[in-house]
């Protein structure tokens, strides 16, 4: 049974003097400033803070749309992950198969890296050719050498990105080919660029390499947020003529991280201004406010058939929030949880999620877990928690009758 613990105490310790931290109270949103408002021309966009993923703006972010070359940042996360898991090294090569010349090489007139037909290619070359030239030819390799062919690999795809939390998306090939089987949403393009952010910083930095050059042909990288100047050092562009002209970028400013989605613009100039135009708008209007504390109980949950009927619940490390320098509008918190619990239960053990939402927006997510272990209790606990079980369901179904 989904069991909510709501939050609702005053938050007031989070502008100045007050309580601790705590369930939340009157607090700015996200989009309702006092001064200042924001408005995109894209059919799609998020922007997000790559530390706590606070949500800052949102338009349609759950849609699903065609990725085109954004899909790119699937593939490389698939490579990435088996390079941690050491399934293959960056010395590895891959041979340019006549599929992925055909498909994605010089002949198909897409974006290319130009790797040679039946040429070997090293993994740390192909990745720099699919992520500086967009290159269709480079992201084949890379499919075809860790899935045997594109099929296996969209199903590693598939299945690295429930991993990851990305329940809608769905990927058909490496490179983000035109197909209308796949697609993904602007909010999980975010995720998973902040993902790789954080989980791979040493090959991260590939992003932000103004060009590459292979088979002598030197390229451009196609991200027009690394030349304007506002810390921009990824990710990645795309366009096919479904998808529109989409990006998804990064920058830092002042030790702030934002990563921003546009999807589904008119031309590639709207799409570069408008990604500017959030990260620079969310740069000069929110700041970084503490939560909880690290080790702080956040809600409790109930416990079934245990030595005690409740347990704490906290989050692992501190809990930010994105804010807005000015204005204010009432936010709501609330853990999320499916409950009672049964015992025993241990320490770490997740629970939950805490939700911290604007109107019906969520703006936070963190998962919670078990402060503290607790054992089984005896049979006469376990007993009375099930006949109280059994009388709060038939009063929740007698009031569900009414």
């Amino acid at each position: 049974m989904r069991y909510v613990a709501v939050l609702i105490a005053a938050w007031a310790g989070l502008f100045g003097a007050g309580p601790a931290p705590g369930p939340l109270g009157p607090m700015p949103s996200a989009q309702a400033q006092s001064r200042e408002r924001i408005s995109i021309n894209s059919p799609h966009a998020i922007l997000i803070d790559a530390e706590t993923g606070s949500v800052l703006f949102e338009k349609r972010s759950d849609q699903l749309i065609a990725p085109a070359s954004l899909a790119k940042l699937m593939t490389v996360e698939v490579v990435l992950d088996q390079i941690k898991l050491g399934n293959l090294k960056l010395t590895d090569e891959f041979v340019i198969s006549e599929n992925a010349w055909r498909k994605g090489g010089a002949v198909s007139r897409g974006s290319t890296m130009y790797a040679v037909l039946h040429s070997r290619v090293k993994v740390e070359d192909l990745l720099q050719g699919t992520i500086i030239q967009s290159g269709n030819d480079a992201s084949i390799a890379l499919a075809e050498g860790i899935g045997g062919n594109e099929a296996g690999f969209t199903r590693i795809m598939n299945d690295r990105a429930r991993e990851l939390g990305m329940t809608k998306s769905h990927f058909t090939n490496a490179a983000g080919l035109p197909d209308p089987h796949m697609r993904v949403t602007p909010r999980e393009l975010a995720l998973l660029s902040r993902h790789i952010i954080r989980t791979y910083p040493e090959h991260y930095r590939w992003y932000a390499e103004r060009e590459f050059t292979w088979n002598k042909i030197r390229q451009q990288n196609r991200n027009p947020l690394l030349t304007l100047g506002i810390g921009a050092d990824g990710l990645k562009t795309g366009f096919t003529n479904e998808a529109g002209y989409c990006l998804v970028g990064s920058a830092v400013q002042n030790d702030l991280r934002l990563v921003v989605v546009i999807a589904g613009a008119k031309t590639p100039k709207d799409r570069a201004d408008e990604a500017k135009k959030l990260l620079e708008w969310g740069f000069r209007s929110f700041e970084s406010r503490l939560l909880f504390a690290d080790g702080q109980t956040i809600a409790d949950a109930k416990i079934y058939g245990g030595t005690q009927g409740r347990v704490a619940l906290m989050a692992k490390g501190e809990v930010k929030l994105m804010v807005p320098r000015t204005a204010g509008e009432r936010l709501s918190a609330r853990v999320i949880y499916t409950g009672p619990v049964p015992a025993p239960v241990r320490e770490g053990q997740p629970i939950g999620t805490l939700q911290v939402r604007r109107g019906d927006v969520n703006v936070l997510e963190v998962p919670v877990h078990a402060a503290e272990s607790v054992e089984a209790g005896s049979v006469s606990q376990r007993a009375f928690d099930a006949a109280a079980e059994i009388v709060i369901n038939l009063f929740r179904s007698a009031a569900k009758r009414l």
